[in-house]
């Protein structure tokens, strides 16, 4: 195999991001479709590959180095398996749109993207690929509805920030290392080590979705186009950012289960599984919903990652991978319930699973996966993160137990608020999605079955090779050893169904199914401020930035003042003074000289 065959899977994206943008409208879906194709096409032939292609570059003694190996075929298997499928939905649901074109363009130049920085070798160029995709992220959200450049502007700005903080990480491992190829690098997290390793992992998690670096997703569920959120968010993000984790996890830092570093990335996965899925539980649109969720499972990747024990990190890199799956369903079922009632909006939806039954058959699925129900996909990836959370602490444990209730109590009334009840008179004209937007639906979700009965499948072929001797002859496929997890994990699924057929009977709805959380004493009050945007890290630095420029603003006005009003008013009344000394009389300027002598006189005898 020639290594520049490795060229393949950025140009031929990139290029048919280029033509599908001056493409009529007519044939601009299946030029994207085409090269979907093409590129999976090519995933699959470098699948398993071992493939080096190094060429001189950008000067300085960097080289361009793409490197295809078990983990990088994986990944970029696995988004060209999500890009050709989304592709294929948005033939249909992009039909009408005149922005079409842009999105199948900032689409195609995004799987570009991540093919580069994945291959990548060397840190300068993957850093290129993957502000490459910094630039589509807002792209994709600006050619939403009215409105969304603000949000792209935010998404800019936030992940913007994550990238420079990765931009010192990376600046500060090449002088550590000596090197900037990442599979020669090996660093100590001690001293300055440990800060590049913090810079680096700031960068991935905030492109994963991770908590704090959050906020413009919830935004923009609502703003950009719903496949966006499918793709973005749902599936190519969480492969990137998770995989760019796991490489300074397991490769470019000396780690061990007992780090500081372990603790810190357990502790931002558990607050991420909590915080956000506690948002997502009190939202009234499927959207917003989903993309609460879409943050909160990044939190179970983190955490099975920062266990640095075997199962932890299997079952974190096993869950992205079903992360991907049932979300990206997901959000296609919500793009289907969008074009044929016009809303997203719970409060006006109800009773479609007569009017859409293979939609909400894909939906029940992907919701029981996203739960841990046994035997979906989601149960296998999420028992492998507990026992290695376990390992590392109970509390831990508690957290992504509690996720779990929680997350399985949204999906109870999302479900029962969107598909079950009386539909009304609004939607009664209401059908069933068109197959090429049922297609990628049926897929998906038959991937959360397969993947859940014949789970050894993706664990055996797909994961445990990337950690190799890491594993000791262990195997993590098949059904859980330890009972007593599987035991916990069934009892909190039906708490969480007691839990909605309460809330349905006191609130007399699947809507307020969990209003008697949200409005429990003291959480309450902390939602209130959480839907003000008061813990938002993006509002919170806005009015900063507002106090500092109006503080600054004053400080100029001010030496506006002094330089254009005081000097001159200053300046003005000397003036004024001296000539009103020059009087034209003889005595006085006599006396001025004698003065002016007397005080020179002075001066030189001291």
């Amino acid at each position: 195999m020639r290594p520049e065959i490795l060229l393949l899977p950025i140009l031929i994206p990139f290029a048919s991001g280029v033509l599908a943008l001056f493409t009529s409208r007519k044939y601009r879906g299946m030029v994207a479709l085409i090269a979907a194709a093409m590129n999976l096409a090519l995933a699959c032939f470098l699948f398993k590959a071992n493939v080096i292609f190094t060429a001189p570059w950008a000067g300085f003694g960097f080289e361009f180095i793409l490197r295809a190996y078990q983990f990088s075929g994986f990944i970029i298997g696995a988004a060209a398996c999500f890009a050709i499928l989304i592709t294929l939905y948005c033939t249909v649901f992009l039909k009408e749109k005149a922005f079409s074109n842009q999105f199948y363009a900032y689409l195609l130049i995004s799987i570009a993207m991540l093919n580069g920085a994945v291959l990548a070798d060397n840190l300068v160029a993957m850093l290129f690929f993957w502000e490459g995709m910094l630039l589509t992220l807002f792209g994709l959200i600006a050619i939403g509805r009215p409105g969304a450049f603000k949000t792209a502007t935010k998404a800019f700005v936030i992940v913007g920030i994550c990238d420079l903080c990765m931009m010192a990480g990376i600046a500060l491992s090449g002088h550590l290392a000596g090197t900037l190829t990442i599979s020669k690098i090996s660093l100590d997290i001690t001293g300055l080590g440990g800060l590049a390793f913090i810079l680096l992992m700031i960068g991935a998690i905030s492109k994963a979705g991770s908590m704090p670096f959050h906020s413009w997703i919830p935004d923009a569920a609502l703003d950009a186009p719903l496949p966006f959120m499918a793709i973005f968010p749902g599936a190519l993000e969480k492969l990137i950012g998770i995989y760019f984790l796991t490489r300074i996890s397991l490769d470019m830092f000396k780690l061990d289960p007992h780090s500081w570093v372990s603790m810190v990335m357990m502790i931002v996965g558990s607050l991420t599984i909590v915080l956000a899925v506690s948002m997502a539980l009190i939202q009234k649109d499927y959207k917003r919903l989903l993309s609460y969720h879409a943050i909160s499972q990044v939190g179970y990747m983190i955490l099975g990652i920062g266990t640095l024990v075997p199962a932890g990190i299997i079952g974190g890199l096993f869950h992205m991978l079903n992360n991907a799956i049932y979300k990206s369903c997901l959000f296609l079922t919500g793009g289907a319930v969008e074009k044929e009632t016009g809303t997203t909006d719970l409060k006006k939806l109800g009773g479609l699973w007569k009017k859409m039954p293979v939609t909400f058959a894909c939906f029940a699925v992907a919701a029981v996966s996203i739960s841990g129900v046994p035997p979906f996909n989601g149960f296998f990836s999420k028992e492998l993160v507990y026992d290695g959370a376990l390992e590392r602490g109970m509390i831990f444990y508690i957290a992504a137990l509690l996720g779990s209730f929680l997350t399985a109590a949204s999906f109870l009334k999302l479900g029962h608020a969107a598909y079950l009840g009386k539909i009304s008179k609004e939607n009664e004209r209401a059908k069933e999605a068109p197959i090429q937007m049922l297609l990628p639906m049926i897929v998906i979700a038959s991937f959360c079955i397969i993947f859940g009965l014949w789970n050894t499948l993706p664990i055996q072929k797909l994961i445990q090779p990337i950690l190799g001797e890491r594993l000791e002859g262990h195997n993590y496929g098949g059904f859980p050893t330890n009972m007593m997890l599987v035991i916990a994990t069934v009892a909190v699924l039906l708490a969480a169904l007691i839990n909605h057929i309460f809330g349905v009977k006191k609130s007399g709805s699947g809507l307020g199914a969990v209003d008697h959380i949200h409005h429990a004493p003291v959480l309450s009050g902390i939602y209130d401020k959480a839907e003000k945007r008061l813990f938002d890290p993006y509002a919170i630095g806005l009015k900063i930035v507002d106090v500092v420029s109006k503080i600054a603003w004053s400080v100029d006005r001010g030496i506006d003042w002094v330089y254009n009003v005081f000097f001159v008013d200053a300046a003005f009344a000397v003036s004024n003074g001296i000539r009103s000394l020059h009087n034209g009389s003889y005595a006085a300027y006599l006396a001025w000289s004698l003065a002016g002598a007397g005080l020179v006189i002075i001066f030189l005898m001291r």
